[in-house]
């Protein structure tokens, strides 16, 4: 009986777990199928349907000649697996791991450029399996990682390489990066893509959807092992690539302004510094450089995440003058033989206006050398006097002052232009010769642009085409956007008259501006501004702004050129500066940039022996296509055209020819005949030839060019008739047609006292 009891104790017991389990396994199912039914089926979708993203290629950046500047390409990424912390870890990492960390971040440091200290940091963290080695370590270069392999598998004496990694737990992974092959060429201007793939600054940031492309996928349905399963079906969506931009800005002019800019950095150390370039006709930006620059493919070490040239607002001191000296011309309201008295102005309450040498003038004088000599007073009479404050408001408004130009590029800035109808009478006097008011760099060159063009206010340009990747057709043209007509093409003809005084007159402040470009007629104005500390608003003693705008030639201009130089550590006088090392700058640029633009100097302003010289006809002619021709017939052809040819190379068929089939050809201009075999094509003489025709010959070699110097060829670095291989690097001396001696600036060509810029120095007030 005792047995029978226990047996059916054991019985219900039995029976008891039974009816618990399947009671379990109910409510189980049914959570499952109700509850987590949804999550449970994700899952299964991510175990059946693999998702392949596909990255699109990022698009390039390019120069208006095709000079790349910017492109996608390929990198690698370095990775430590760090000592296993659990069996699952070690079952991982099995003997591939870092040993030694303090021997591995010495090793890698080096290639890495980067502290064996912040290496450390990542190389010895207990809360990581598999870690990066930080931004420096994220997207290497093809040398770097080749470096990287060789620490791991050292070569023997035999030249093999070692079984055993001597670097264990290091891992390179493939990926992409950012290139940017001229390293601080154009660097506020083109920005920079990090290595989380974020665009920053300049072109990158403001066309990224552009560049970037769309990415695709490929989607298929796989068993769980990962084979794809028999008749399922994939979708596939292609990845489409981003445009290529291509810019306004032509490298060889850009090249003349970070040189220029390299030099007097080094030589004088500004807070800051740039250059802008810009063709009047068009409103093309052709060089814009900044100091200090950056190199973007270490973007880490940016200090300056500015374009000063569209974000620095400062007082433009006397380059601002042009714009009053343009509105009294357009009103009628100046006359160059009209005289005044110079020296102070008192007809505005408070502390008298004077001129920059300190209040004594020049006697009574006509207002056109009151323009030479930059004389404050002229600008007060002429601004405050005749045109008053409505005119002169409307002008300023006109001009584009206080507003942004709309240039495609991020960070753009106002400036700054009080309300004059509102103002103190001396506050809108001392407007009139550029205190009070504050401008950016890109405002006073499309201002100045509109003197240099016939009047007419153009929005900058610094992309000219976006292009399709894979077939190179245009997408999308930028072409020249007119604002508005601010003054008069009449008006803008006898200012740029007026300007060139500035230059060539008497009593100038602009003569060393001039010099080595005699014969491209250059008119233009210098300035000098005080700085004020942006925490309190005052005046900054002996902290000053030069600066100067020119463009040239006078009558038809080609190219604006506008220099900044801030607070330059020199021990040259305040006097000085401009003559010293504003126009070293300026005239670099301009003068080789008109040389590289094949722009003839007028030979009748030179010396008598060299106005002998024949000046090039003027009568133009399409250029014949050449190309396809035998050798001997593009010969004979060329000669029946009348064209100056050169043959390029020793091949039977004419394979390119340059300038391109109906371009225009001014005769008698070279022509280049590319052959289709190059190989041991000799070095022309290029002595007393333009930097355009050495850049010519060069682009059709691909040779790199390195220029010297302003004006014409007087010495090569390969000599004529040396057989050229294409990978050489010609470096050419250049010379002006007179040779000038360098001599001592005068007061007069020296740039305008800094008093010019102090007459609310008691005030004390900034913009």
């Amino acid at each position: 009986m005792n047995m029978k009891h226990r047996i059916q104790k054991r019985i219900i017991f039995l029976g008891v777990v039974i009816t618990l389990l399947f009671s379990g396994i109910s409510v189980r199912l049914w959570w499952i199928q109700s509850v987590e039914a949804s999550q449970i089926l994700d899952k299964a979708k991510q175990q059946w349907e693999r998702d392949k993203d596909i990255k699109p290629r990022r698009g390039s950046i390019l120069d208006r000649n095709g000079q790349i500047l910017a492109y996608e390409g390929k990198a690698y990424t370095v990775n430590a697996t760090l000592k296993p912390r659990n069996e699952r870890e070690a079952q991982i990492a099995g003997d591939n791991y870092v040993k030694d960390p303090y021997y591995t971040a010495e090793k890698l440091a080096p290639i890495l450029h980067v502290s064996p200290e912040q290496l450390l940091k990542h190389l010895t963290r207990t809360d990581a399996f598999n870690v990066e080695l930080g931004k420096e370590a994220s997207k290497i270069t093809e040398q770097q990682k080749n470096e990287i392999i060789a620490l791991q598998y050292p070569r023997d004496a035999k030249g093999e390489p070692s079984e055993v990694n001597q670097l264990p737990g290091v891992t390179i992974w493939e990926t992409t990066r950012r290139y940017y092959p001229h390293n601080n060429f154009a660097s506020q201007v083109i920005g920079y893509v990090n290595y989380e793939e974020k665009a920053q600054m300049g072109i990158e940031q403001q066309f990224d959807k552009e560049l970037r492309g769309e990415p695709g996928y490929l989607r298929m349905m796989k068993d769980g092992a990962g084979y794809q399963l028999p008749d399922e079906a994939e979708t596939y969506k292609p990845a489409k690539d981003g445009m290529n931009l291509v810019l306004t800005i032509d490298q060889q002019i850009q090249e003349y302004a970070e040189q220029a800019l390299d030099q007097a950095e080094a030589q004088y150390h500004p807070k800051r510094m740039m250059v802008l370039v810009s063709d009047p006709n068009t409103g093309e930006i052709l060089a814009m450089a900044n100091r200090p620059g950056f190199d973007p493919n270490t973007y880490w070490n940016i200090k300056n995440f500015t374009n000063d040239s569209i974000s620095f607002m400062f007082e433009p001191g006397s380059t601002f003058k042009i714009i009053t000296l343009a509105a009294a011309v357009e009103q009628n309201l100046f006359n160059p033989n009209d005289t005044y008295q110079s020296g102070l102005y008192t007809k505005v309450p408070g502390k008298p206006i004077q001129d920059h040498n300190n209040g004594v003038g020049w006697g009574r004088i006509t207002f056109l050398e009151g323009v030479q000599r930059s004389s404050n007073v002229a600008f007060v009479i002429l601004g405050y006097e005749k045109l008053k404050t409505d005119l002169l408001s409307a002008y300023f408004e006109k001009f584009g002052i206080g507003r942004k130009t709309g240039i495609d590029l991020p960070g753009e800035e106002d400036g700054i232009m009080r309300d004059l109808k509102k103002s103190r009478p001396r506050d809108v006097a001392v407007t009139t010769f550029g205190q009070g008011v504050a401008v950016t760099p890109i405002q006073q060159v499309a201002a100045v642009g509109a003197i240099a063009n016939g009047g007419k206010l153009l929005k900058p340009q610094i992309v000219k085409e976006i292009r399709d990747p894979h077939t190179n057709g245009v997408v999308k043209t930028y072409g020249t956007e007119v604002v508005r007509q601010v003054v008069s093409s009449e008006t803008a003809k006898k200012v740029r008259d007026y300007l060139e005084t500035v230059i060539t007159g008497d009593h100038g402040t602009g003569k060393a501006f001039g010099e080595g470009l005699e014969g491209y007629h250059v008119a233009g104005k210098t300035g000098t501004a005080q700085t004020y500390d942006p925490q309190t608003g005052k005046i900054v003693e002996g902290k000053y702004i030069y600066s100067f705008i020119g463009f040239a030639p006078k009558d038809n201009p080609r190219l604006v050129v506008y220099v900044v130089v801030d607070d330059p550590q020199t021990e040259y006088s305040s006097n000085e500066v401009g003559s010293k090392i504003v126009a070293p700058i300026f005239r670099t640029v301009m003068g080789n940039s008109l040389q590289y633009l094949n722009e003839q100097p007028d030979m009748s302003v030179l010396e008598p022996k060299k106005a002998a010289v024949p000046a090039a006809p003027v009568y133009e002619k399409a250029m014949p296509n050449l190309v396809g021709m035998t050798t001997t017939a593009a010969e004979n052809r060329a000669k029946q055209e009348g064209l100056d040819y050169t043959v390029i190379g020793t091949g039977t068929k004419i394979a390119d020819q340059y300038p391109k089939a109906n371009e225009k050809v001014t005769q008698p201009g070279k022509v280049y005949l590319v052959t289709n075999r190059t190989q041991g094509t000799k070095m022309p003489d290029f002595t007393g030839k333009s930097l355009r025709e050495v850049m010519e010959f060069a682009s059709l070699l691909q040779l790199q060019v390195n220029a010297i110097g302003t004006g014409f060829v007087s010495e090569q670095s390969i000599k004529p008739g040396t057989p050229l291989t294409g990978k050489e690097r010609l470096q050419v001396t250049l010379q002006s047609l007179d040779a000038p001696t360098p001599t001592a600036a005068t007061d007069e060509s020296a740039a305008e006292s800094p008093a010019d810029a102090t007459e609310e120095a008691d005030e004390g007030e900034s913009p």
